[in-house]
């Protein structure tokens, strides 16, 4: 990856120190010379070459927002030869205002001549800084300007005598100029400078030592050194402190490109996907929609809160209530899967399978839901179009089917075939079986039976029908067990119930070829009764379990070992079931048989 610019830290890492940068704002050291690797050379100045094209160019960090920042951009514009002018001014101007002081409070003072040449040394020193080409030369010599400083410090004071002794002072501005840089080495050389500065213009002017001159050789360097110690040890933390500050700022940042480029990564998905994408908070006030719901008026105005569109459920006729609308259940923490509703006014509807899951922060706190809408109004459509043809065409085959067997209940009433009796048994039986196909696509395409209700006893029902099947289930090697001792009475439709439990029984003996024991039990729980069919057989898979009341599914395994059965059994048991206000469910597991349970109101 190319080497992030921000890295320009003056005296941050030391001179000459080559680092590579690493992703997250980490650092490692790499040797000179490789591609994508940045080295702090003097003066602070830092050069980053790339990965990319391996060009070298120096740049400042890109923290703007730090004070510190736009000083070290100042400093970086104005080179090394001003940066040394400007660490060298406060102490030139300091000493101009003793100039000033010794021209108005002791004109003698000035007039001396070896008062003049150190204040032409310090001259001398300052426009040194201003004409030496500072960057041409080696990294660091510029620490010659501030040890000649504290010397030329030391001959102002000695020249101009006992009132001058308080210049001393100045020796504050090279001590520290030396002591903030990374090394220890200007540590040393500050207090060196001040060693300096006491002892060797008293050596050159010939002053004769006194006891004041005594306590300042000695005192003096002990004070400087401690100041050039804090100095250095502040300046260090400091530079520690600010690298920390601007990695995580750099960290932070990276952080913040990251959330753009994921959130334009979404906005890309959202806007790409057909997929309405409605996300509310835990309030149900809307957060955020994708372009498939702006675009639908119907599900832009839903998601506007607009209380006038028009919700209805899959039944195309029924109104959702406010309280159940999909934000005002995503706001309870409902989540549901696949509902289908109709949304739009009359003549404009259309069908969405619609879908809530919660958001979670990493507390497991609920910060709201994501609601989703797939229109599914064409697969709606292509249904009741292949409804409408299985029923057309299921109607057409009943009234054939019917004059087929009206005529052979005549032949078989009529004498003189006594030689084909069994031939035409077995058509008659065939022609019933198909009869019965047909008349159970029609219950499924029309999704509505009708019934004609009557009071009922359902363990009657049953052992009718147990009695009925039991010759085919004796032929696969399976007992029928009845439970149901007490008369469970209801109003139902006896021959619809028959139906559902001879289709239920007809699945259990199919589908257990090991023979066995099935189970039929039946008992009264509160206001229903419950019924269900126990098979030892091969079971369902979770996945065939889910298809199994879908019109005309039949499993793999049913496929493949030529089980017969069209895939209406049940269907059609579940319509007649919940056609009497009851339900109808199944529990299964592979290798462990399928228990199929259903109730009815019992009022």
């Amino acid at each position: 990856m190319a080497c992030p610019e921000f890295l320009q830290l003056p005296d941050l890492l030391g001179e000459g120190r080559v680092c590579h940068v690493q992703p997250r704002g980490r650092l490692a050291e790499r040797p000179s010379g490789s591609r994508g690797f940045f080295t702090v050379a003097a003066g602070g100045r830092v050069k980053i070459q790339t990965e990319t094209d391996g060009s070298v160019r120096e740049d400042l960090d890109r923290a703007d927002g730090l004070f510190a920042s736009r000083i070290d951009s100042y400093f970086d514009r104005l080179g090394a030869r001003g940066r040394v002018v400007m660490s060298h001014l406060p102490l030139s101007v300091t000493v101009v205002l003793v100039v000033v002081a010794a021209g108005l409070f002791s004109p003698a003072t000035l007039a001396a001549d070896t008062f003049r040449l150190a204040l032409l040394a310090h001259l001398a020193l300052f426009l040194a800084g201003v004409a030496i080409p500072w960057n041409r030369l080696p990294a660091g010599l510029f620490v010659v300007i501030p040890v000649l400083d504290c010397l030329a410090i030391g001959f102002t004071r000695e020249a101009g005598g006992p009132s001058f002794n308080v210049l001393s002072l100045m020796l504050v501005f090279p001590v520290v100029w030396l002591s903030v840089g990374p090394g220890r080495s200007g540590v040393v050389l500050a207090v060196t400078g001040t060693v300096l500065s006491a002892v060797v213009p008293a050596a050159v002017l010939g002053s004769a030592p006194t006891q004041g001159s005594m306590i300042r050789t000695i005192f003096l360097p002990l004070v400087m050194a401690a100041i050039a110690v804090s100095a250095h040890v502040v300046a260090r933390t400091l530079r520690r402190n600010r690298r920390a500050l601007i990695l995580k700022d750099h960290a932070l940042e990276e952080t913040l490109a990251d959330s753009v480029d994921r959130q334009e990564l979404l906005d890309a998905v959202l806007g790409a996907v057909r997929v309405g994408v409605w996300v509310v908070d835990q309030d149900g006030n809307k957060a955020l929609t994708n372009s498939a719901i702006r675009a639908e008026p119907p599900l832009a105005r839903l998601a506007d809160a607009d209380s006038g569109v028009r919700v209805l459920l899959g039944d195309r006729s029924t109104p959702v209530p406010a309280h159940m609308l999909p934000a005002a259940r995503a706001a309870r923490g409902d989540m549901f899967a696949d509902e289908l509703l109709w949304v739009g006014d009359d003549g404009d509807q259309l069908a969405y399978s619609v879908s809530a899951h919660d958001i979670r922060s990493r507390d497991g706190a609920r910060r709201g839901s994501v609601i989703t809408f797939v229109d599914v109004t064409p697969l709606i459509t292509a249904l009741g179009a292949k409804d409408a043809f299985v029923a057309t065409v299921s109607h057409e085959l009943r009234t054939p089917l019917t004059n087929i067997l009206g005529y052979l209940e005549l032949i078989l009433d009529e004498p003189g075939h006594e030689g084909i009796v069994e031939e035409l048994h077995i058509v008659y039986r065939n022609a019933t079986h198909l009869l019965g196909l047909v008349n159970d696509m029609i219950a499924v395409a029309s999704e509505r039976m009708d019934l004609s209700l009557e009071e009922a006893d359902l363990a009657s029902l049953l052992a009718d029908v147990v009695h009925s099947t039991s010759p085919q289930a004796a032929s696969r090697r399976l007992e029928l067990v009845l439970e149901a001792g007490q008369p469970l009475t209801a109003r139902m439709d006896a021959a619809r119930i028959c139906h559902v439990v001879g289709n239920l029984l007809s699945n259990a003996i199919k589908y257990s070829p090991d023979g066995g024991r099935i189970y039929v039990r039946a008992h009264r729980t509160g206001e229903h009764l419950v019924c269900s069919i126990t098979d030892p057989g091969i079971g369902m898979s979770t996945e065939d379990r889910e298809q199994a009341f879908t019109k005309f599914f039949r499993s793999a395994r049913s496929r493949e070992t030529a089980i017969p059965g069209a895939g209406l059994g049940l269907p059609v048991s579940k319509t007649i079931i919940e056609g009497h206000g009851g339900s109808l469910t199944l529990a299964s597991a592979p290798g462990a048989g399928t228990t199929a349970t259903f109730s009815l109101p019992a009022g």
